[in-house]
This record gives C-alpha cells, structure tokens and sequence, in this order.
C-alpha cells in the first residue's frame, strides 16, 4: 500500500511513497513494464497543486504503472529521454506548471535568471517550449509510441494565438510538436479515457472525439460551416493576414470554453485541421475529491536533498479547496484553463488534506492558504442551473454580478471555523486573492446578506498574515471595464471596512493592493490618475506589474489584434518599450529618481493640476 502520510526525506532509500524516477527506483518496485512515462519541465513535487504529480498518481489509482522523469536534460547526449525506455502506452509530456515563455521571460522581453520550479530556483533547466522540443525529441527515439501533451502551455496555445516574446501569430501548438493528442485545461478525465481507450486496444484514430482533447484531422473532417454542434473558426492563414478575424476567433473560443455545455472548435492550418473538443462538465465533487485524496507525499521527490524548490516552498502548508473562476478577468487565464464553473471540493475532503498538512514534520500551527484561483468562489454556483447550462457569459460578475448567482460564503466559514477548531491550528491564513466583489455584492436575501458581511469580518480579522493583498488592478472605470474589474469605488468601500475592523480590535494590518499598467485601453493619464487617487489614499504601491501578454486571453488578443473580441473596435494599447516605461513609472511617484520625469510628461500632457495633487509640497 502507498502511505497517506508526510514523510521523512533525510533518507535515500525509495520506497512506494514517491513515483519513480529512475531504473533503480522501478527495480525497487520489481516492475516488468511502465505503462506511461510522464515528462514534465518542472521538479517532481508529489503535492496536488502539481500537474504531473496529480496526473501520475491518477493514472495509478486507475492500475497503471507510472513514471516520472522531471526535467530531462535535451542539451546532452539524450539518455534522459532513453533511460526508461519504452512505455506499453504512452509518453506524457508537459511544460509544467507556467507556459515555458511566461517562466523564462519579464514584460520587457528580458530572460529572467531564476525558475521557481527548479531546485535551488536555478535558471535553465529547461527549453523554451518544452512540450514542442521533449515531444520532438520522443517522437525521434520512439516513432511508434504515441504521445500526449498537457500542461498550460499545451492548453494555452492549442489553437493559433499571439506569442510576445516573438512578437508573432503561432500556429496551434499542435501544429509545431509531433504530439498525438492534447489534454487541455485540468487532465485528468480525458489522460485516464485514453489511457483506458489504449489499454483496450483503440488506435490513434479512434481518439478523435475524447472530451476535452485536441487532435489533427483532415480538411475533409471539418464542416463546411458553423452550426448547432460545431464553429468553424477562420484559418491560421487567414488569421495571419487579417488581425479583425483573429479577434473575431478569440470571441467564439472563451465562449465555447466557458459553456457547460460547449461546441466543437475547428481551424484550418496549412493542410491539416486542428480539432478542439468541447470541455467535460465541471468535475462533481466526488470526482474532484477523489483526485485530491490520492496518497501524495506532498513533499519534493527526495532527490532534490538538500535543495530548495521556491514554488513548493509557497504551497507546503496551503490547501487548495476548488477548482475554476467565474470572474472572467480580461488578462487572466484560470477559465481558459480551468473553466468558468467552479468545481468543490467536499468539507470532508478538505479537513482530511488539512489534518495531514498538520502532520507534517516542519509544520507550526499555520495554515498558509485556504484558497483556490478565487479565494471566496469555494460552493458557489448558479441558483437555477438550468440558466448556467445555456449561458454564455464569461463573467458571473461582469458588468454587474449575475442575478443567477449564489454568493452565499457560509460554507467557507464553516470551514474556516472547523480547520481552526482543530488543536494543531494557530491561524489560518487566506492567501489567494479574494474578490470583495463578491462579498459584497448585495444578494436581496438579508440573511445571505449579513453572512457575507460576517465574512468580511472574519476575513480581516481572523485570516490576514499582516497583509491583505486584494486585486482593484486600476482606478480609472474606462480601463476596469476593458478588464473586466468593477469599480475602483468598491476598492474605497472595502478599505473602509478594513480599516474599521482594524480600529474596532486594534489590529495594524496593511492592505495591500494590486495594479496593472500598460493593459489595453489604458493610456498615460489613466496612470497619472491612479498615481494621485493612490497616494491620496496613503498607498505606496508594491505589488505593481506591466500587463504581460500571455495565450489565450481577451486583453492578448485586444494588445496584437488592436479591436477588442467582443466588440470589434479598434482599442489602445501601449506596445513600445517606452510606452510601456512611460506608463509605470507613475507607480513609483514617490521614489525621487522618477519625480522630475513625471513632472515633465505631465507638463505634456497638460495636466498641471495633477502636478499639484501628486506634489503638492512643490
């Protein structure tokens, strides 16, 4: 039996507590065969926030053998590749936990010196697109065994999309790696119904239609055009000689991605067809916490002695507790991979993974996060889910929270309450972002009403770490409704909450807010604007980042193509380097070495009383 348990790593001796690794860890394990071989561009960390872990341990909870070779060296003489030889079913290849582009670069295109799924956080230990140079290397060694793609760079970039650091339009990522199938957004369904469709004998061929997957087809597989079960998306090429028809895509894409119940995707590149599979429905809770409630280790594999793994190191002590956001940020890309519909965990299941976190042997009372992508989403769902099965929104709270909506957040007190019952638990800290839109969005139920009030509350006084990091991203509501945020006045009315429970228990705790510069439909003044509304708020702004264009987002999209999906009007973007400089610099107006630089582009811009408001000392 595979122990449930945290384990010691001072030892070298692997048991069946890990998967294997190596030739010696399977010999260990008296194996004749491996049915898959799992290569991922990230350390083996046996934890369930970890893709490969979670797809592995699966996969052998469905009877299979499983390996693991975490960061394969494709610089050598290739024995990384070789060393486990052939599996009877399939390689499994994937990027890791961040697309490779995102990990390797900075907003200004410049190659970033660490890697926080490395040991050691060292740079380098993987290729720029990895599922694109690992598959091409296995399909090379091993023409015969198919392989299987996963992993956000493989979901992001399934169909043609805009890749920033070339500056270019990219082909579906399957157009690129010699892959066979894609397993898009969270894997595990569709890897076990192929794993299972190979077992049994199915060829390549007979894959085609697997929910939630990716294939290739032939042009004579595509519908002539789109209809009640299908969108016939316009091509690669014609995507690359007109900006307005890729915009036009996108908007067909993240509506069928955050349908319930979506259409297949089809697009034309060069002589072959890339078909998008429409998505499974969100995961039951039975099925979600049968995934979570395998026998991880939660701990680095125990080769990386002695190491530390940076990316680990913020999720030792966290507990994810859903799946999914229904908030639709126009930069963000957790729908496009996990779906709009929230899928949650069991409190039941929970409390188990809680519990084991409390056994670890590094463990001192603090939970770090009870959370997920949207910290306070956790049960929540539509009312009537007859009107959640046809809807097509991509936001549940954009423009407005949905009247469908429940918003209800007693059950994540309840939880909250039960996890710090428990005698090991000091505090629990809430470390993923929370939409206080959310919470205080006015339901119409009085009682629903003052619960979510009490949430708050709880929030701010029971679960902080010293900071609240909550995300308004902008002040001006022109660019917040590019975004897809509400108002920054709900960001004044929360603050004011914050600072009155501080006061009312003599709490001094700091609430630290989140802002984007240079996303589209932001301009110069907006910055200057959000410089002076922020600092007559008393903010000296930390958590500041330059919009990033990343695959498969509205804002990428807005950025390359210069209409907005939805609307298809033509929208601004800062795209120079000092575009994007001019616009951050108002981030940091109180650091001296930028006061005269900002004094002089607001002269140009002819805003003098926004010199006397940022400056008004002189």
């Amino acid at each position: 039996m595979i122990s449930n348990g945290p384990h010691n790593t001072k030892s070298h001796h692997i048991d069946r507590q890990w998967l294997p690794t190596t030739k010696k860890e399977i010999e260990h394990l008296g194996w004749d065969h491996i049915d898959v071989i799992l290569f991922s561009g990230d350390a083996y960390i046996d934890h369930p926030s970890m893709g490969t872990a979670v797809i592995g341990r699966v996969l052998e909870a469905h009877g299979y053998k499983v390996a693991i070779v975490p960061q394969p060296n494709w610089r050598d003489d290739l024995r990384d590749f070789k060393k486990l030889g052939r599996p009877r079913l399939f390689f499994g290849v994937s990027a890791g936990a961040m697309d490779s582009m995102v990990n390797h670069y900075t907003a200004n295109r410049r190659r970033r010196s660490d890697d926080a799924y490395t040991p050691d956080g060292r740079a380098g230990a993987r290729p720029d697109y990895p599922t694109i140079v690992y598959s091409k290397i296995l399909k090379e060694i091993y023409p015969d065994v198919p392989i299987v793609a996963g992993g956000i760079e493989a979901s992001l970039r399934r169909l043609a999309h805009y890749d920033y650091w070339q500056d270019a339009l990219r082909r579906s990522i399957m157009a690129d790696a010699p892959v066979d199938i894609i397993t898009y957004g969270m894997g595990e369904i569709a890897t076990v119904a192929i794993a299972d469709a190979l077992r049994d004998g199915k060829t390549l061929a007979e894959l085609i239609d697997v929910p939630q997957t990716v294939v290739r087809c032939k042009p004579s597989d595509m519908p002539t055009e789109t209809n009640e079960t299908d969108v016939v998306l316009h091509s690669y090429e014609q995507c690359r000689q007109s900006k307005r028809d890729h915009a036009e895509n996108f908007r067909n894409i993240e509506i069928e991605s955050n349908k319930w119940h979506g259409r297949t995707l089809w697009q034309a590149t060069g002589d072959i067809v890339i078909k998008v599979n429409p998505m499974n429905p969100p995961m039951s809770t039975e099925q979600i916490d049968a995934s979570f409630d395998l026998p991880y280790t939660r701990l680095p594999h125990p080769r990386y002695k002695g190491k530390r793994i940076p990316a680990y190191e913020m999720i030792r002590h966290s507990v994810n507790m859903h799946r999914g956001c229904f908030g639709g940020c126009a930069f963000c890309t957790i729908s496009a991979h996990q779906g709009k519909f929230i899928a949650s965990r069991s409190k039941q299941s929970i409390m188990r993974e809680v519990k084991q976190v409390c056994g670890m042997e590094d463990f001192k009372g603090y939970i770090s996060d009870l959370g997920g992508p949207s910290a306070n989403m956790y049960s929540m769902r539509g009312k009537d889910l007859e009107r959640c099965f046809k809807c097509t929104r991509p936001s549940c709270l954009h423009p407005k929270p949905c009247g469908n909506l429940n918003n209800d957040h007693s059950a994540l007190l309840d939880i909250y309450h039960s996890v710090d019952a428990l005698p090991q638990v000091k505090k629990s800290f809430i470390g993923s972002g929370v939409r206080y839109d959310l919470s205080m969005h006015k339901s119409g139920d009085a009682a629903i009403d003052k619960i979510n009030a009490q949430y708050n509350e709880e929030l701010i006084r029971f679960h902080v770490s010293g900071r609240l990091k909550v995300a308004p991203e902008h002040t001006s509501d022109e660019v917040l409704n590019v975004m897809r945020k509400p108002s920054f006045e709900l960001f004044r009315r929360f603050k004011a909450i914050f600072d009155r429970v501080n006061q009312r228990y003599g709490l001094k705790q700091q609430l630290i807010p989140y802002f984007i510069s240079s996303h589209p439909g932001c301009r110069e003044v907006d910055m200057a604007q959000l410089a002076v509304l922020t600092r007559e708020l008393d903010f000296h702004l930390e958590q500041v980042q330059d919009f990033t264009p990343t695959p498969m987002t509205v804002a990428t999209e807005a950025f390359y193509t210069g209409f907005h999906p939805y609307t298809l009007q033509p929208i601004f973007s800062a795209q120079s380097k000092e575009e994007k400089l001019a616009q951050r610099q108002y981030f940091f107006w109180y650091d001296k070495k930028y006061k005269a630089d900002i004094i002089k582009a607001l002269r140009r811009l002819k805003r003098p009383d926004l010199i006397k408001r940022l400056y008004p000392k002189g």
